[in-house]
């Protein structure tokens, strides 16, 4: 295995999930999520990605093409315009959702917000899935399961630090800017994708 390639590749896979999209998301729910909340939707959403990103590396292209004839440019042109409404969302109203009472009361079961849209499309999203498909086809499974592995454990811990990081950004008033820096982000992310998408389609 080259650790080189393994190194790097972990690091463009960290890229791609952006780790702030999630500390922001988890940030902006009023009142704060408890520390139990945010360590329930961080294994949740991390394990469940996980294992969708790897199943797709291993069978990925195979069940697109073969299974459900769905070419790559098409998931980059759906799972694009569903991060452009979570980035436009953020931009325009200062949130990653447009119902902000998604959490259920008195600190019920967090699945489904762990699995839409934290796990998918926020971790696993278009890109990383088509990101993983292709790094398979280059260096193997062995080392794009390893290099995932290690993105989504980064991405993890750095989500175990909501809570202190939305007590700093409240207080210094740094939260709706950077929700709205962050969406913005995320909206040119998918309008490259659908653009990418659009472009392989037509050649």
């Amino acid at each position: 295995m080259d650790f080189t390639a393994l190194w790097e590749n972990t690091l463009y896979f960290i890229a791609i999930l952006n780790p702030a999209s999630k500390l922001l998301f988890l940030s902006a729910y009023n009142p704060p999520l408890r520390r139990r909340q945010i360590f329930e939707l961080a294994w949740k959403s991390s394990a469940a990605a996980l294992v969708i990103l790897i199943a797709l590396s291993i069978a990925g292209e195979f069940v697109l093409s073969r299974v459900f004839k769905v070419e790559i440019y098409s998931l980059r042109i759906s799972g694009g315009l569903m991060l452009f409404i979570i980035g436009w969302t953020a931009v325009a109203e200062g949130r990653f959702s447009k119902n902000p009472n998604l959490l259920p009361s008195g600190g019920g079961d967090l699945t489904d917000l762990s699995l839409v849209p934290l796990a998918a499309p926020l971790i696993a999203g278009p890109g990383t899935i088509a990101a993983a498909i292709t790094s398979t086809a280059e260096h193997g499974i062995v080392a794009t399961s390893t290099a995932l592995s290690a993105a989504v454990a980064v991405n993890f811990m750095l989500m175990l630090f909501t809570g202190p990081i939305n007590t700093f950004l409240v207080r210094t008033h740094l939260q709706g800017p950077l929700i709205r820096l962050t969406g913005l982000i995320v909206a040119t992310v998918a309008t490259q994708m659908i653009a990418t998408g659009i472009r392989e389609f037509i050649g």
